[in-house]
């Protein structure tokens, strides 16, 4: 077994063992399954439209809670220069811890799946639009995972890596709701550009946009590059 895949499994078990990540994803599931059936039976559609529109509002404090842990546990534990002396690169720890993080947020999106299910057995459900609307929240939340990530190698404090990534994801959302562009004059259109929320909403509208998927990719790459950075040039220090 290589470093890399061992790297994986070590992390995608203390992903799958964390008391914290399971509290958080069964508050994800059920606060998100309760506040959708609340409007469900109003509007009387086999629609999930309104799910996908608070979903990225729901990610906002899984993602962190799954991120947090990432390199500040291994400072606490005094375990990060350890594991940088295996025989790997960096970037290739760094892309193994993400993929199993990445792993996790997506078992407590499938596990969510029981929603479109549940409507296809009420009405005639459109599935482009789900589908559409779950690549568009796991891509979204990959991309605050690397942010989550990187943020997580610059402290060795869970909560403040916790509520460092909530307040970084938080700004790239808010700037692409209505209220931010309005008042955002000139700066509206690189706002909507940058915003994580605009580019979400174009996937879930089921209509697969070349864009949006290079966006959340390049977004992935950026914080993966400064997370590789950042642990490169402490460990050189």
């Amino acid at each position: 077994m290589s470093p890399a895949v061992s790297v994986y499994i070590k992390e995608l078990r203390g992903q799958f063992f964390s008391l914290t990540a399971y509290v958080f994803t069964v508050v994800f599931l059920v606060t998100s399954n309760w506040l959708f059936f609340q409007s469900f039976f109003l509007f009387n559609q086999a629609s999930l439209r309104t799910y996908f529109d608070l979903l990225p509002w729901y990610l906002l404090l899984l993602v962190p809670a799954v991120s947090m842990r990432t390199w500040a546990e291994e400072k606490r534990q005094g375990t990060a220069e350890l594991l940088l002396t295996l025989p790997i690169p960096e970037w290739q720890v760094v892309v193994a811890k993400f993929a199993a993080n990445a792993t996790f947020l997506a078992a407590a999106l499938a596990f969510s799946l029981t929603l479109p299910l549940t409507v296809a057995r009420l009405g005639d459900l459109d599935w482009g639009p789900v589908i559409g609307g779950y690549l568009g929240a796991w891509l979204f939340g990959c991309a605050y995972l690397a942010m989550g990530q990187w943020i997580s190698g610059l402290t060795s404090n869970q909560i403040v890596a916790f509520l460092a990534t909530i307040a970084a994801s938080f700004a790239l959302l808010v700037s692409g709701i209505s209220i931010t562009l309005a008042s955002a004059g000139p700066l509206s259109d690189l706002l909507y550009r940058i915003s994580t929320y605009t580019h979400f909403q174009s996937i879930a509208k089921g209509v697969l946009d070349l864009r949006d998927i290079v966006y959340f990719l390049s977004l992935i790459g950026l914080f993966l590059y400064l997370n590789v950075y950042t642990l490169v040039r402490r460990h050189w220090r």
